[in-house]
């Protein structure tokens, strides 16, 4: 495992344990070289997701597009790191308890807004601006007034 700091080929483990959920092993590593530490998770592979996007193309399903995408959304918000993956975690969960292999993009998007709606109201407005593609300031306040109604 290579340093995400000086990219030295050799790092220590210093630490292991399973995640709560039991799902991945979460390792804390230390560079041999310049002495940081950083964090690894460790998951198995299981049956190869495909996104079927709305234009037709059908691409892997990707846990680091997903997240790049929600932690976009909940930039400088009260959301942790730990939620973002745990959000995820749960998503992938749910996305690989169905019988097919093959999941539609609005799927992945509507488990994940309806998480972002309990976490994070200001995340879930961003992620849903660029998700459901507002054109309009009236379809962002079409689901400002939605959310404040869901949320009373």
């Amino acid at each position: 495992m290579r340093c995400p700091y000086c990219h030295y080929k050799d790092t220590s483990v210093i630490d292991s344990r399973l995640t709560e959920d039991g799902e991945s092993i979460r390792r804390r590593r230390s560079c041999i070289k310049c002495d940081k530490r950083f964090t690894t998770y460790e998951r198995v592979e299981g049956i190869e997701l495909k996104v079927l996007k709305k234009d037709g193309v059908r691409e892997d399903f990707s846990r680091d597009k997903l997240k790049r995408g929600i932690v976009k959304a909940t930039w400088k918000r009260p959301v942790s790191m730990a939620q973002i993956d745990a959000m995820i975690d749960e998503v992938e969960a749910r996305l690989r308890q169905k019988n097919t292999s093959e999941v539609k993009s609005w799927e992945i998007g509507n488990l994940v807004l309806n998480r972002l709606k309990k976490l994070d109201a200001l995340g879930y407005l961003l992620f849903a601006s660029v998700y459901r593609d507002f054109d309009s300031l009236l379809e962002f306040e079409s689901e400002i007034s939605k959310l404040k109604t869901d949320t009373q």
